[in-house]
């Protein structure tokens, strides 16, 4: 899996391990995650199920990327509307959490030919 921190400035952050935990910049941290499979929302709806989650507790959301929706034939992509997978993650960005992307070929979700 990646941990995208999407930080507002150009430097980025600083993710190690120190044999004991997960270091991001430096400090020990403990990633509380969630799902929240973006294709099977809408667009409109991905900022309060963001915000939720972290008023939940989370700092964290996961998701797979669903690359048999992204490329249903070979060499055409589609990244429009519920399939907008940056979009996703700066409204994720917005809220201050992290993101984990699991990306596949293979997910288990639930998810036909996943």
């Amino acid at each position: 899996f990646f941990l995208l921190p999407f930080c507002s400035s150009s430097v980025g952050l600083d993710v190690s391990y120190d044999g004991r935990a997960l270091k991001l910049d430096g400090e020990r941290r403990i990633i509380i995650a969630g799902s929240i499979h973006y294709p099977r929302s809408t667009p409109e709806m991905w900022p309060s199920l963001i915000k939720k989650s972290k008023d939940g507790g989370l700092n964290a959301i996961e998701t797979y990327v669903f690359w048999n929706a992204h490329e249903p034939l070979r060499q055409q992509y589609d990244f429009s509307d519920n399939l907008d997978l940056i979009r996703f993650l700066k409204t994720i960005q917005n809220e201050g959490l992290y993101a984990i992307l699991r990306i596949g070929p293979y997910v288990c979700a639930e998810w036909n030919f996943g």
